[in-house]
């Protein structure tokens, strides 16, 4: 929380100025009222008529500065939330392939949109309205001291009892706050769950049970918040209590102040407001502090040493010879994926993975693009050591087309050149060496035909040969295809290919569960994979 307070010193400073000047303008009109009761109890007309127009004055002011505070402190929120989902961003870049696949979509979501919320209804609110009530406390303690010396003394021992309670609460706080903030990440990834899974539920006629899990889920969310929030209730209302006997005491001694003729009359007319203000904003802050305690872990997943964006990367150097992997070993969860495995992709040559499933085909891709480096032995590209570079700079060169394409819910161009500037004649020598051209003609919108979520509006032939444009225009020298033509038919699918094995400056690796002796004829190397046989016990 500090951090993004510090981060935004200058904007967050404005804020509490004007927390400042909003609660001394208050207070100050608290004395304008005692002046104005004064002069009604003395029957002086025009002094009277004078006060109340200083005091009208004094309220337009006060509600002219309270709209500029909100105008700010609404910027600095505004500002701080799209900043904490920077870093949350930066954070889940920074995590390798498997941590990243760890974790649910639904829990980083709940992060980018659920946290949030919480973060600004427990951090940023209760942090700028703290400001104002401490400014409201001390204002009225100034206040009070200018009138008579037992005030302050009076305001300063209900002060230290007010500071104090709280404390008994904020661990207890803190926890419940948790509580809500991982009840929320797991009902946000068990909802998605249930939603991917509606149409098999709605096929087994049991929609009964989606509405039952539903439910439960609504009220796994519902149920840390509400208990996080009657608890805070609880003890605000124990604060409140206190405050009201504090206040009541105080009215008294301002009576006995008043009939010993230490103050004016009049101060009863606005003195009382201000220990209201003393009492009342301690019995805030002392609730504010709650909140605030409550935020916390939703920081603590945040760390700031690993969303320091990257200046400058060394790029890996094009490679020239080969990529070499030696006695490659790999396992998931104690199950041997790969056992031992030797070979070597020349650069500039075309290569085929063929094997039965499970025996370790996309696992080998996966592991040359970095996103598994839990493996053993050794892969030397051009002899140096992969494991010296990043993942980034290992896709500076490689691209990879998977099985199932994700496309972005946005147009066919945009999905091909991720926002980056390319010539048409780039753009065309894409599309036809992807077998695409062909398909955007029956397309009202061309290259502008958005796609739908997650390519629904397209075939899965069409959503390959948009990936393998993509990973064409992008010039990537080394070409890691997972089935990219599987859900294409035979015509397109031997354009494609045949585009790919044509291409000399293409260092190809491509997966294919069926390729007939015709079709390995035209590889320079196939290598055959079969599967790891289980460890005998």
């Amino acid at each position: 929380m500090q951090y993004y307070l510090k981060k935004n010193w200058k904007l967050t400073s404005i804020v509490c100025f004007f927390q400042i000047v909003v609660w001394g303008l208050q207070a100050g009109v608290q004395l304008l009222l005692m002046q104005t009761f004064d002069s009604a109890m003395k029957f002086d007309f025009k002094r009277f008529v004078f006060w109340t127009l200083i005091s009208l004055l004094s309220w337009g002011l006060y509600f002219a500065l309270c709209a500029l505070l909100d105008y700010f402190q609404s910027k600095a929120i505004r500002t701080m939330n799209n900043q904490v989902r920077h870093d949350i961003s930066l954070l889940l870049l920074n995590r390798d392939y498997k941590d990243f696949h760890n974790q649910d979509s639904g829990e980083y979501i709940s992060w980018m949109t659920n946290n949030i919320k919480q973060i600004e209804k427990l951090a940023w609110d209760p942090f700028f309205n703290s400001v104002g009530r401490v400014a409201q406390v001390l204002w009225s303690m100034i206040v009070l001291f200018s009138l008579h010396w037992s005030l302050l003394l009076a305001s300063l021992v209900s002060s230290a009892i007010m500071l104090l309670l709280p404390k008994l609460f904020d661990k207890k706080m803190e926890k419940m706050g948790k509580d809500c903030s991982d009840a929320e990440s797991n009902a946000v990834s068990r909802l998605k769950d249930l939603l991917r899974g509606a149409d098999v539920l709605r096929c087994f006629n049991k929609t009964h049970r989606f509405l039952i899990q539903s439910d439960a889920i609504s009220d796994q969310i519902e149920k840390p918040n509400c208990r996080l929030t009657y608890s805070k209730s609880a003890v605000n209302s124990a604060m409140s209590f206190v405050s009201v006997v504090i206040q009541i005491l105080s009215d008294i001694l301002i009576v006995v102040l008043a009939f010993r003729g230490k103050v004016m009359p009049a101060v009863l007319a606005g003195s009382s407001n201000l220990f209201a203000g003393v009492t009342n904003g301690l019995n805030r802050l002392a609730n504010l502090r709650l909140s605030i305690s409550a935020s916390k872990p939703y920081f603590e997943k945040i760390k700031h040493n690993d969303c320091e964006e990257t200046k400058s990367r060394q790029e890996l150097s094009c490679l020239h010879h080969k990529i070499s992997m030696e006695n490659i070993s790999f396992q998931y969860d104690k199950k041997p994926i790969l056992d031992g495995m030797n070979c070597t992709f020349e650069i500039g040559k075309k290569y085929a993975l063929i094997g039965p499933s499970g025996c370790g085909k996309s696992t080998l891709l996966k592991i040359l693009l970095g996103w598994l480096p839990d493996y053993t032995g050794t892969i030397l590209l051009d002899d140096k050591d992969a494991k010296n570079y990043t993942t980034e700079q290992l896709q500076q060169q490689m691209s990879y087309i998977e099985q199932d394409v994700f496309l972005f819910n946005t147009t066919i161009r945009e999905n091909i050149t991720l926002g980056e500037n390319f010539t048409e004649s780039q753009l065309q020598k894409a599309l036809h060496d992807s077998a695409l051209a062909g398909d955007l003609t029956s397309m009202p919108d061309g290259l502008d035909t958005i796609v739908g979520e997650e390519g629904r509006n397209l075939s899965g032939g069409q959503k390959q040969r948009v990936a393998i444009a993509r990973a064409l225009i992008h010039n990537r020298s080394i070409l890691l295809v997972d089935e990219g033509t599987s859900a294409l038919d035979q015509k397109n699918a031997d354009i494609v290919e045949q585009s790919l094995l044509s291409n000399t400056d293409l260092t190809l690796i491509l997966i294919s569960h069926h390729l007939t002796e015709e079709g390995k004829q035209r590889f320079d190397k196939v290598y055959e994979l079969t599967p790891c046989k289980a460890p005998s016990h």
